[in-house]
């Protein structure tokens, strides 16, 4: 059946129409509702049922019919109605053969006229892209360059590889955070005095350290110049500094200096200060006494001048004596004794404990010498000022470990400061030349926890500050060898 038309109801032989009278009406709707220039229904022998040109009905094609293969053919052709463009389709009988051909055209001029449309209409949609593209890429462009500050991308690299070799080509410890606090820079100095090993940008700084002076100070919960940190290996000076651009801040930038050693060397060259001051202060001493031995002599009382230098040499010789006898370490007993002097200027007396002993501690001689000498210094400090009589007392043990306890007769301190003065970088005092404050207890509360051993603070009025340091069992199994050898 052609393209679906149903066949006419039976009716007498003498009223039934001719086939290609209901064809042509229906190919002229398909026409009309296809927009299409013509359709042409055949039989196969190219018999036209239907045609635009009435005429031209129920005469023959003038090519052949293209469909008797069973196929639809698509092509440009050259009919009767001109050059058109055309799609011919068979018909099949009810047994299956080819009946029929349909064959709908459009002229070719009305085919470039479209092609031509479509041409343009694609051509302006994609100027307009190409217009937009243009534009957005300019705006990104200006983004880009306001962002970037005018750098094109070869200087941007190169400002990046001179950022990475400043970064960590410089002694100096570098953190660099954003306004969350979290790490945008960090160079191999930073992550070395801040014991940082594991992956550190983009993460919060409050994450990476622990909790303490040192984590306040880098998140600005502290603020200062040049303030001061201790860390289980290091003293730290940390400064923070606020970064902004066109007014709007953009996080911070902290440095970090070691000053561990420099610090050492400091308070050495303070000790053999203190020392010299001491020196030229028993130089006068002497000189007084061997005035007064002089003049004894001048006036001829030999006897009296015998007994008085007899008397000098007996308390210079038994302070020393003493200490040697109850403290074995020479260097502590070294120590003792130059603090004994230098707070005797100060009009500080210092006295050992007739109790305390001290023969072969079995701990680190430096940190002993160091927790000892910062006591001292701490307690003559807290004297300073006060009514006289001014003393501290010294006692140790070593009957388990090293106990020590420095105790004075000053003010002492408040028991809401109890917790506060073993904090690096706190201080009531003024801060000396070349010297930083709230150092020394700090330092102390570094060693014991260390060693693990305890520092107990005790509240005033009277300073009192005990220590104690558990055995070294490495030193002791030296000391037992020593002993069997």
């Amino acid at each position: 059946m052609p393209w679906g038309l149903r066949p006419p109801p039976r009716r007498c032989r003498r009223s039934a129409p001719l086939p290609q009278h209901i064809i042509d009406g229906l190919a002229r709707e398909i026409a009309g509702a296809a927009q299409s220039a013509y359709v042409v229904v055949t039989d196969r022998n190219g018999i036209r049922f239907s045609h635009p040109d009435p005429s031209l009905i129920g005469k023959k094609l003038e090519e052949p019919v293209a469909v008797l293969d069973g196929e639809t053919h698509v092509g440009f052709d050259q009919g009767s109605l001109g050059r058109s463009a055309n799609a011919k389709a068979p018909v099949f009988g009810a047994d299956g053969s080819v009946i029929g051909q349909v064959s709908v055209g459009i002229e070719d001029t009305r085919v470039l006229d479209t092609q031509a449309q479509n041409i343009w209409l694609i051509a302006g949609f994609s100027a307009l892209v190409l217009a937009l593209g243009v534009g957005g890429s300019l705006l990104l462009s200006r983004r880009i360059k306001r962002v970037t500050f005018n750098l094109e991308p070869a200087e941007i690299a190169s400002l990046l590889q001179e950022r990475e070799a400043l970064l960590h080509g410089i002694r100096e410890a570098v953190l660099g955070l954003d306004d969350d606090g979290r790490v945008t820079v960090i160079n191999g100095e930073a992550r070395r005095l801040l014991q940082i090993e594991e992956p550190a940008l983009g993460k919060p700084v409050a994450e990476l350290i622990p909790e303490g002076r040192l984590r306040d100070l880098l998140t600005g919960e502290l603020s200062g110049a040049d303030q001061v940190a201790l860390t289980e290996d290091a003293l730290l000076v940390v400064n923070r500094m606020p970064v902004s651009t066109a007014g709007r801040s953009i996080g911070s930038v902290i440095t970090l200096r070691d000053r561990t050693e420099i610090e050492s060397l400091v308070r050495d060259l303070h000790s053999v200060q203190g020392l010299m001051e001491a020196m030229r202060a028993l130089e006068h001493e002497y000189a007084n006494r061997l005035h007064i031995v002089d003049g004894l002599l001048e006036m001829g009382d030999v006897e009296q001048a015998k007994s008085y230098v007899s008397q000098i040499s007996y308390m210079s010789r038994s302070l020393g004596e003493g200490l040697r006898a109850r403290i074995a370490p020479p260097e502590l007993a070294a120590l003792l004794l130059a603090k004994i002097t230098v707070a005797a200027e100060q009009d500080v007396q210092i006295e050992v404990t007739a109790e305390s002993r001290l023969e072969r501690p079995q701990v680190d001689q430096a940190e002993l010498l160091t927790i000892v000498g910062n006591l001292l210094d701490n307690a003559v400090d807290a004297l300073a000022n006060t009514p006289r009589p001014r003393t501290v007392t010294v006692q140790f043990d070593d009957a388990d470990g090293v106990f020590i306890a420095v105790r004075d007769n000053g003010p002492g301190v408040p028991a809401e400061k109890i917790d506060q003065v073993v904090v690096d970088g706190y201080s009531t005092k003024d801060p000396r030349p070349g010297m930083r404050r709230g150092i020394g207890l700090a330092l102390v509360r570094r060693i014991v926890h260390r060693a693990q051993g305890t520092l107990d603070v005790f509240p005033g009025p009277g300073g009192n500050f005990e220590v104690w340091l558990p055995a070294n069992p490495h030193l002791a199994e030296k000391d037992r060898r020593a002993d069997v050898d």
